[in-house]
């Protein structure tokens, strides 16, 4: 094999493996990637939309362990950590946690409404809905965290209002709920 050839083939194998360590619904795989913060950022001020219309600043969630996650509901990695989402609201809720989940779908409430109140999820053998608070992500919300490389992507955010941790992809339930543990 010539010389070319073979920097030719270290260089697909490389962005191949570059590729999947940030990958989601835009990036086309399932594994994720975390990243703390080099100094820890204040949570950007930013208020979401409800389902129903209402704001709902994000400050106005200080004082808890909040997760930020941004999906979408055609995202298959989205739907693929809808049951762990479903597990941390369930089992941290009552500890000063919350899990936000930021649609990011271009069609708004009159497609994520449906799907949040029909979709059923295998929770450990259980058909489940959503149960956590689900808001309505903009390009001008995302951009104020830093811009999103694909979905599923979360922040978690400390109770005093820090930016501790950066999700992309889909998460791993043993790091994320260690993490959270971490903030509690």
């Amino acid at each position: 094999m010539g010389k070319s050839k073979s920097i030719g083939l270290l260089l697909f194998a490389f962005l191949a493996f570059t590729a999947a360590g940030v990958s989601g619904c835009k990036g086309g795989g399932t594994s994720a990637s975390s990243s703390a913060p080099h100094a820890l950022a204040d949570e950007p001020n930013v208020t979401f939309r409800d389902l129903q219309g209402n704001n709902v600043p994000l400050a106005s969630l200080k004082g808890k362990v909040v997760l930020v996650n941004f999906w979408a509901t055609w995202c298959e990695p989205c739907r693929g950590e809808i049951p762990i989402l479903i597990n941390l609201q369930k089992e941290y809720s009552g500890k000063g946690f919350t899990l936000l989940g930021a649609a990011m779908d271009e069609e708004g409430a009159k497609v994520v409404q449906p799907y949040v109140q029909s979709t059923q999820f295998n929770v450990g053998g259980q058909p489940q809905t959503m149960n956590y608070p689900i808001v309505l992500g903009t390009d001008a919300i995302t951009d104020k965290f830093g811009g999103l490389l694909g979905m599923p992507t979360s922040f978690l955010i400390s109770r005093d209002g820090k930016i501790v941790k950066k999700y992309m992809g889909g998460i791993n339930e043993t790091q994320i709920k260690k993490d959270v543990e971490s903030q509690l």
